[in-house]
């Protein structure tokens, strides 16, 4: 069992590698890191004696002075390398850089020199590391304004506020998702390449991206059907914007419901996409689910009796509730690393019904227990 180290693992990147790992207890257990390591001297060494793979993610991405985001970046390298050698510990070193780094920006320059360093320490002390110089990341819980274009636009479109394309460059991008599939990948197979460039898995111009997301806005958060998805690219895009909405205040959507003489009409999901529809029935007191996925999208329907449905973004405690009553009969859609549930807390049978964009595959299943 590899003992792996993150250092920014509460960071964008960090905080999906992080949760990851943990899906793979057999395999990999994590050691925890916190940001006062790098001010104590003797907390870094022990977090580093403890590792057989660091994975260095800690960094500053903006910041009003240029020259600070050099320093700073540098700093956490050397650190790290100081504490690596006093200890005279090997350790395997995963590295994240940037394709900035031939640009003229201290960020890039900050982000290559980082990589440099670790790469004469490894040469020079019988060391391990995987320079990984990457392309743009996307996808949920990024920070707007600061870890990218993606992030600030998924913020500001599914808030209403009107985003402003500074330059339409083409970009080059890769799904968090992918990214530490990349970083799992270098640790099973200790890699060693001091210069790894990863692979972009999409292409898109600002515009473009922009024109996605007011699509995903009018089509689901406005509409509240489920937008036509060509590709994975577009399926990851789509995923991360449903995470920049203001989630506890969105959910529950109410059905429009067509009553006449016979009874009443619900349509349940208006799609753009194949999926699986389920129903089920739970008596009173009964809780359903209490698990997360991390790529399937979905929806809860309550079509009679009283449910509570309850969310939380795995790695927080703050949980959402949801009560919902077949009386008015609504539903609740399921974010991606959110844990969710639903529980009768009627005193009749819970009729519910539930879309999934993809049939159960008990090979690749994507159902992680976890719960609420």
């Amino acid at each position: 069992m590899k003992k792996i180290g993150i250092t920014g693992q509460n960071g964008f990147v960090g905080y999906h590698l992080y949760h990851t790992i943990k899906l793979f207890q057999e395999e990999f257990q994590l050691i925890d890191f916190q940001r006062s390591f790098f001010d104590d001297e003797t907390e870094l060494e022990t977090f580093v004696l403890q590792c057989d793979v660091i994975v260095h993610l800690a960094a500053l991405n903006r910041h009003n002075e240029p020259e600070e985001i050099y320093r700073l970046n540098t700093d956490l390298v050397k650190r790290l390398i100081d504490s690596l050698e006093k200890t005279q510990h090997k350790a395997h070193v995963i590295i994240s850089s940037t394709t900035q780094e031939e640009r003229d920006n201290l960020y890039g320059k900050s982000k290559k020199e980082g990589r440099l360093l670790l790469s004469n320490w490894a040469n020079n002390n019988e060391g391990r590391l995987s320079g990984l110089i990457i392309p743009n990341v996307f996808g949920p819980f990024g920070h707007p304004f600061y870890n990218s274009v993606v992030a600030t636009f998924c913020h500001q479109v599914a808030r209403d506020e009107k985003p402003k394309i500074e330059i339409d460059g083409h970009l080059k991008l890769i799904y968090v998702g992918e990214l530490v599939q990349e970083i799992l990948e270098a640790i099973r197979t200790e890699d060693n390449s001091h210069e790894l460039y990863l692979p972009h898995t999409a292409e898109a111009k600002v515009s473009e991206i922009l024109s996605l997301l007011h699509y995903y806005k009018i089509t689901y958060q406005d509409n509240g059907e489920f937008p036509k998805i060509n590709n994975s690219f577009e399926h990851n895009l789509f995923n991360s914007y449903r995470c920049y909405m203001d989630i506890p205040n969105y959910f529950p959507r109410k059905f429009v419901q067509h009553p006449d003489n016979r009874g009443a009409f619900v349509e349940i999901a208006r799609l753009g996409i194949p999926g699986q529809v389920s129903f089920s029935t739970t008596v009173p007191g009964i809780t359903r689910g209490n698990h997360y996925h991390t790529r399937k999208i979905e929806r809860f329907a309550v079509i009679k009796g009283k449910a509570l449905i309850q969310l939380r973004r795995i790695g927080t405690i703050e949980t959402f509730d949801f009560y919902l009553n077949g009386e008015e009969p609504a539903y609740v859609d399921m974010p991606i690393w959110y844990s969710h549930n639903i529980k009768n807390i009627g005193e009749d049978i819970l009729y519910t019904i539930f879309w999934i964009n993809e049939p159960y595959n008990a090979d690749d299943p994507d159902t992680w227990f976890e719960i609420v």
